[in-house]
């Protein structure tokens, strides 16, 4: 079924953990009812211990708190971590976690990358920001450039009702029939509407394995082919499919300015690599190629012409394209696209090279092997993926490491 534009919202853009975090912990040190979090990773750092105690606070005044994270992304919890929490109440769940044996970690596969968080049914957070210190600058060169949203108006009653289903539907498969009721019932009484809070429109847009299989890549594609004047992603691991660069391509062609952030300095070697076996097919049709070099790039942000934008949690590779859950907005607003399109031309003047055809070299011999091999490698792998187990979604009680918990 094809999304509708919800009017009336606002969205703050918030970049990196030094404008995400304050904000974030802000709005759970005020949040009276009820607190939903969502997140890849979770670490016993720093940022995971201010937002354990945010939790607890809010869990102490009253409010119910449920905190949702990967079991991939989130390995390793102290019993002294998890205890704190579930004493006050707060209940933490793992998305889909697996014996691990001889400590290999299955299931590597469609994991939950979202990063969500919904306070009170009055404002939501959406993006590509974890909870770890190395979202911020003083955690030195490795140190993560991103974005995320702050969201007001009537789109949060949408995510809220969607982080209930998501916990709902976890605990159901675990054949929690109580649990799930209580949800069910809670589900029943958030709000059908939200008071206008700005002009932006907006949609919430998710992937899964299930009906929602291609709706975060369908709105990117559809903003690519509209596009009349400019295109501009910012993206961490950029390896789409064969239609998505089909389509930039073609945009470029016809005289869209179609500028990529990508990473020059990955987190991931990998990364690069797998990028750059495109550099070629993109730059030949007039795409514009920057390296991000201060420190890995790990945001998931684009605009296109003067009112389109996305913020989210999936990355353009086969991973966020058809494997794992992600969830994104998508935002029709000048205002933001202006904000936006600001912090984007000051990371390309400031901290990214530009990547021109020669520097890529003519394709011959090996070089010509393997682009070929990656180009037409785009086109298949949305069918490969689909034949992959797609598992339930399914949530545990989190549990802790006994390596962490020695003295």
């Amino acid at each position: 079924m094809e999304k509708r534009w919800i009017p009336g919202n606002q969205f703050t853009l918030l970049e990196n953990g030094e404008e995400f975090f304050p904000r974030v912990f802000a709005c759970i040190a005020n949040a009276r009812r009820e607190v939903i979090v969502e997140t890849f990773i979770l670490f016993e750092d720093k940022v995971g211990l201010q937002l354990q105690e945010a939790l607890i606070a809010a869990a102490r005044r009253g409010a119910q708190v449920d905190i949702t994270v990967d079991d991939w992304g989130s390995p390793d919890f102290s019993s002294r971590f998890l205890a704190a929490l579930r004493e006050v109440g707060v209940r933490v769940h793992t998305f889909n976690p697996g014996i691990r044996p001889f400590g290999w970690r299955p299931h590597l596969l469609r994991r939950m990358h979202r990063k969500i968080a919904v306070i009170d049914g009055e404002v939501a957070f959406v993006g590509g920001i974890n909870y770890s210190a190395d979202h911020l600058g003083d955690f030195g060169p490795e140190a993560k450039q991103d974005y995320s949203v702050e969201i007001r108006g009537p789109l949060v009653a949408e995510i809220h009702r969607f982080t209930h289903t998501a916990l709902a539907e976890g605990q159901r498969h675990q054949r929690q029939q109580r649990q799930w009721w209580r949800w069910r019932r809670q589900w029943r009484k958030t709000p059908d509407a939200l008071p206008a809070a700005g002009g932006a429109d907006a949609m919430f847009v998710v992937r899964d394995n299930r009906a929602h299989q291609d709706g975060i890549e369908h709105h990117y594609r559809l903003g690519i082919r509209a596009a009349q004047k400019r295109i501009v992603i910012a993206n961490a691991y950029f390896f789409p499919g064969y239609r998505f660069i089909r389509d930039l391509r073609q945009a470029a062609r016809r005289g869209v300015d179609v500028r990529l952030i990508l990473q020059g300095q990955p987190d991931m070697p990998f990364v690069k690599t797998a990028a750059e076996m495109l550099y070629h097919h993109l730059l030949k049709a007039g795409v514009r190629i920057y390296e991000y070099c201060d420190r890995p790039l790990h945001g998931k942000v684009a605009l296109v012409d003067d009112d389109w934008a996305t913020v989210g949690s999936s990355n353009l590779d086969p991973l966020s394209l058809s494997l794992n859950l992600e969830a994104n907005v998508i935002i029709r607003d000048r205002a933001f696209n202006q904000e936006l399109s600001a912090r984007l031309d000051k990371l390309m003047c400031e901290s990214c090279s530009r990547i021109e055809l020669p520097q890529v070299g003519e394709l011959k011999g090996w070089a010509w092997v393997r682009s070929f091999l990656a180009y037409h490698f785009t086109r298949r792998y949305p069918r490969w993926a689909s034949w992959l187990p797609r598992h339930v979604p399914r949530l545990m009680p989190a549990v802790s490491q006994p390596a962490l918990d020695k003295p």
